[in-house]
């Protein structure tokens, strides 16, 4: 089984994708995750991304794309994958297509999370407390919930 959870940043996708994880032995997926580890880990790649998030933007389809390519084509992981914050465009969801059919999956489910603006602007300040990620600041926050009605919602229709 392979699902989709979307919703604006800091509407709970990472925290339901794991509890669904859990419940159903799913791989969890999230490209903010897999973002993270690329900065963290310092590569090159990693270096560009801190750049672009820094600003409040997304990285671009084109090193999300390369990153999510080697979780689906990943052959333990086969049909047993959650999607958290992916696909977020809809050159993403294409490509997210493309990397399915070649290794004979699809999605079986699809979940939107519907928050309000002002409840995301709440749930960040207070994880920006708790987990104290340099990315959780109210410029980036707005800008980010901004960018995702202009880009993601789209994909959900």
């Amino acid at each position: 089984m392979n699902v989709i959870i979307f919703g604006p940043p800091g509407a709970g996708k990472g925290t339901q994708a794991l509890n669904i994880a859990n419940k159903f032995n799913l791989h969890q997926v999230s490209t903010g995750d897999l973002l993270r580890n690329e900065v963290k880990n310092k590569t090159d790649i990693g270096k560009l991304i801190e750049n672009i998030i820094s600003k409040g933007d997304f990285a671009t389809d084109e090193i999300v794309n390369e990153l999510i390519k080697n979780e689906v084509h990943d052959s333990q992981k086969k049909n047993n994958l959650i999607f958290d914050g992916y696909p977020r465009s809809l050159s993403q969801a294409e490509n997210l297509d493309k990397l399915l059919d070649e290794s004979s999956q699809k999605i079986d489910f699809i979940f939107f999370l519907n928050v309000k603006k002002g409840t995301i602007i709440k749930r960040i300040e207070k994880r920006k407390v708790l987990e104290k990620r340099a990315d959780d600041n109210l410029v980036t926050i707005l800008k980010r919930y901004d960018t995702y009605m202009d880009t993601t919602k789209p994909v959900l229709d």
